[in-house]
């Protein structure tokens, strides 16, 4: 029996035994999502806290509960640990490591090619191999593949790579590992039927595309368009500034049209691992082709302009009550990087507050999600939410609208508002409020 059609016995039967390297906002609901349908899962990640914690039964996590994990490695299904070296028996292996930014704006694919190393290290002779973080086009065959054949194997053959790009939205309900759409390329024909007999054992809708490059493009067009679209949209927020018209407005006036529109909201700047990195990857890999990425480019330029723009607005607030920034109270309201959840990665939330304090402005935040924030020497622990905290405050900043802040207690003590997120719209607000 060929090994591909061993693979396929192995994964229709659950007989194959997984691994996901990175257990992360990723990998822990993936590794996760296979061991509840069946699969014996090994978790591979660097961080021994998080082993520690997992093997308690513990999540880190909050859309994962750790009722699901528990159980889970308290029957064997789940099986966190350190060391790739327990990666040398299992059938299938998904690659969710972290693709951050250089300073300079450049990949950092490290992680994938440490992974990979390590993998070609225990073996990929018959498993399929499957890459899930977000990387530029030709990474699965310029990266991954030179490292898993150093022994002679042939792709297709002797083993199986494939790309398959996580949609992961963190805090999200309605579309989860289940039911959101996966996108599947593979090195050949192969690897494709393998990757998708394996996904689609816990996604109800594969989507095989024809090869692991246009799998990888698909993953930078989906947050490229929310980029740019989010650049044009913030753009527009400055035009109505200058024009003296309320772009929320504006934007929902526009979406009632039933086609050809699909609204966009202005903010104080992108976050997330995925909107504010992964156009920088593909803008990156045209540059190496020689092509300007126009488009990524201007809309980067637009966003990243947006916290100094919010920084402005308190500014110009805070002089209408003849106060300078420097010395003024500011307190800021919500610091992860969306509403309802305790992710901080590329906060809009810390670039606005590095740019405050190094204007001389005493910092105070409340996010019911995050308990303590470290920021280069600043370092502080969310405030209450009272009535005396929000009148003590020279100006309060709204960056992130969760739901569970009082936004009527908000408009009710505050004496100046500046609200990014048009969170306080149908409140009436006693003091003086401005935004984007």
């Amino acid at each position: 029996m060929e090994r591909k059609d061993q693979l396929l016995q192995k994964i229709y039967t659950r007989e194959a035994v997984l691994g996901v390297v990175g257990l992360g906002y990723v990998g822990l609901p993936l590794a996760v999502a296979f061991a509840q349908v069946g699969f014996t899962v090994v978790g591979v990640d660097v961080d021994q806290a998080k082993i520690d914690q997992l093997r308690q039964g513990q999540s880190y996590i909050a859309d994962v509960p750790s009722a699901e994990i528990a159980p889970l490695v308290a029957n064997g299904r789940f099986q966190p640990t350190t060391r790739y070296e327990a990666l040398a028996n299992t059938d299938a292996i998904s690659i969710c490591v972290p693709t951050p930014l250089r300073k300079t704006k450049d990949p950092d694919i490290s992680y994938i090619v440490d992974a990979a190393e390590k993998i070609a290290q225990v073996g990929a002779t018959g498993k399929l191999v499957v890459l899930e973080s977000t990387t530029y086009p030709g990474t699965t065959e310029e990266v991954i593949l030179p490292r898993l054949v150093s022994n002679g194997d042939q792709v297709g053959r002797d083993f199986f790579l494939a790309f398959s790009p996580e949609r992961i939205d963190p805090g999200r309900t309605d579309y989860t590992v289940y039911n959101t759409p996966k996108v599947i390329g593979g090195m050949t024909d192969a690897c494709k039927e393998t990757a998708v007999a394996l996904y689609a054992t816990i996604v109800a809708q594969p989507v095989p595309v024809s090869s692991t490059a246009a799998a990888e493009m698909v993953k930078l067009l989906e947050n490229t368009f929310r980029a740019v679209n989010i650049g044009l949209v913030n753009e527009v927020a400055l035009m109505c500034d200058r024009l003296g018209l309320n772009v929320w407005e504006v934007v929902e006036a526009a979406a009632t049209k039933p086609y050809g529109f699909m609204p966009f909201y202005p903010g104080p700047g992108l976050g997330g691992h995925c909107i504010p990195i992964d156009p920088h990857y593909l803008s990156w890999k045209l540059r190496t082709l020689n092509y300007t990425a126009r488009f990524i480019e201007l809309a980067a330029e637009v966003n990243s302009a947006m916290p100094a723009y919010a920084v402005n607005k308190v500014a110009a607030g805070l002089n209408e009550f003849r106060k300078a920034v420097n010395g003024s109270r500011v307190l800021v309201l919500g610091v992860a990087y969306k509403p309802n959840v305790a992710d901080l990665r590329e906060s809009p939330a810390l670039d606005i507050i590095h740019l405050l304090l190094a204007q001389g402005a005493v910092i105070t935040y409340h996010d019911p999600y995050v308990p303590s924030l470290t920021l280069d020497d600043f370092t502080a622990e969310s405030i209450p939410l009272t009535a005396v905290s929000l009148q003590q405050a020279d100006c309060v900043l709204i960056v992130t609208h969760h739901a569970a802040l009082d936004y009527g207690l908000i408009a009710q003590h505050a004496t100046l508002i500046v609200d990014t997120r048009n969170a306080l719209k149908g409140e009436v607000v006693s003091g003086r409020l401005l935004t984007l």
